[in-house]
C-alpha cells in the first residue's frame, strides 16, 4: 500500500480520485492548496503525488520545482493531474520534473494504471539504488538478488 497525497483546488476531483486510489488499497490525503502541501510535506512524505497545475494563488508547477530542489522531498514521484490541456503547459510540467501527466477529466482505469506504473518505477529504482550499496564482500549469489 503507498500513501498518495493528491493536490488539487477541486475537491470534488480530488475526492474522486481519493476514492479511486483507497478502493485499490492505498492510502490517500489531500489538500486543496500548493500551501497546505508543503505544510505537509513538513510532516510526512508521500510515495507519490497527484498534482494540479492551475491552483489559486499559486499553480502546480511551483510546488513541483520546490519538491525538485528540496534535498529530502527531490525524489517524490510526481503525476500533474490536470484540465490545462495546453502542449506548452504539459511540456513546462515535464521540465520541472513531473514523471507523468494526465488530462481531466480522467477514468479511473487510466489513473490506475499510471499510478501503479510510477509506483512500480519508483520501487525498482529503490531496490537498485539498494543494491548498488551492498558491500562488495556480499557474495555474488546475494547482490544478484
Amino acid at each position: 500500500m503507498a500513501y498518495i497525497l493528491i493536490v488539487d483546488d477541486d475537491d470534488i476531483v480530488a475526492e474522486h480520485a481519493a476514492n479511486i486510489l483507497t478502493n485499490a488499497g492505498h492510502g490517500c490525503g489531500w489538500v486543496n492548496s500548493t500551501k497546505a502541501a508543503a505544510e505537509l510535506l513538513v510532516k510526512r512524505k508521500p510515495d507519490l503525488i497527484l498534482l494540479d497545475q492551475n491552483m489559486p494563488r499559486e499553480n502546480g508547477s511551483a510546488l513541483l520545482r520546490r519538491l525538485r530542489n528540496s534535498p529530502r522531498l527531490y525524489d517524490i514521484p510526481v503525476i500533474m493531474l490536470t484540465a490545462v490541456t495546453a502542449i506548452r503547459e504539459e511540456q513546462i510540467a515535464y521540465y520541472h520534473g513531473a514523471q507523468d501527466y494526465i488530462r481531466k477529466p480522467f477514468s479511473e482505469k487510466m489513473l490506475l494504471f499510471r499510478v501503479r506504473q510510477m509506483l512500480k518505477a519508483r520501487q525498482i529504482g529503490a531496490t537498485q539504488r539498494h543494491l548498488k550499496h551492498m558491500p562488495a564482500s556480499t557474495p555474488p549469489a546475494i547482490r544478484m538478488i
